[in-house]
């Protein structure tokens, strides 16, 4: 850890993405992207550079600006599902399970591009517990970067934006993060290119420490700068 990273942050409330932070679902997400890469055409190396955090359809409007929405949305349909059927190589990120076990009686709230069956497919093949409190792609207009999601995890948990810490591993992700006046904590080898407030490996090294005063204390030991 360096100088200029901080041991702790204290929150009222912890946002979770999922797919890269939770849950290691990189083999399932390759394996569907490379076949629609194929089947479209493009490079599949390039398309994966590109995937992660964002709703499929807003991957595929980057990707092909120029075509209909209304394809983007029909081959997101199929994407999920293909997605949700496939749970092969989906295991918990290093430290989840613990991480997830300490945060059960603390405000916190899962948010996601995935929709509620792919989410509700992948915390179970991983063993992870489901937040009572969920913003999946049904719940949102716009996709990461865009912070809606972020904004709705908070104000269904009751929180100003300023008391939550954000968990994410893309770009998109710490985007849509910072982009909702959060503090964003960077899980993984994608997030250490993108700047977060703090990077982490994984899960292990983050210790939660409820206050009395209704804080939460996250302690890094194995934290970097970004």
């Amino acid at each position: 850890m360096t100088a200029t990273t901080p041991a702790s942050l204290t929150a009222r409330a912890l946002l979770l993405d999922m797919d890269g932070t939770l849950v290691n679902s990189d083999a399932v997400v390759e394996r569907c992207w490379r076949r629609w890469a194929e089947r479209e055409g493009l490079d599949p190396a390039e398309v994966l550079k590109v995937v992660h955090g964002r709703q499929g359809y807003a991957t595929m409007a980057v990707l092909l600006p120029d075509r209909p929405m209304e394809r983007n949305l029909a081959d997101n349909r199929v994407m999920l599902a293909e997605e949700t059927a496939d749970l092969d190589g989906v295991v918990p990120v290093p430290g989840a399970p613990a991480f997830m076990a300490a945060l059960a009686a603390l405000p916190h709230a899962l948010v996601t591009s995935a929709d509620e069956a792919l989410a509700r497919a992948r915390m179970g093949a991983a063993g992870l517990a489901m937040p009572d409190t969920r913003v999946t792609a049904e719940c949102v207009g716009a996709s990461k970067p865009d912070p809606e999601g972020f904004l709705k995890g908070a104000a269904a948990l009751g929180f100003a934006p300023e008391d939550c810490v954000v968990f994410e591993d893309s770009e998109a992700g710490i985007q849509a993060g910072r982009a909702a006046g959060m503090r964003v904590v960077g899980v993984g080898p994608r997030a250490a290119a993108f700047a977060p407030d703090v990077h982490v490996a994984d899960l292990t090294g983050v210790r939660v420490e409820p206050g009395a005063d209704g804080t939460i204390t996250l302690a890094f030991s194995a934290a970097r700068a970004a």
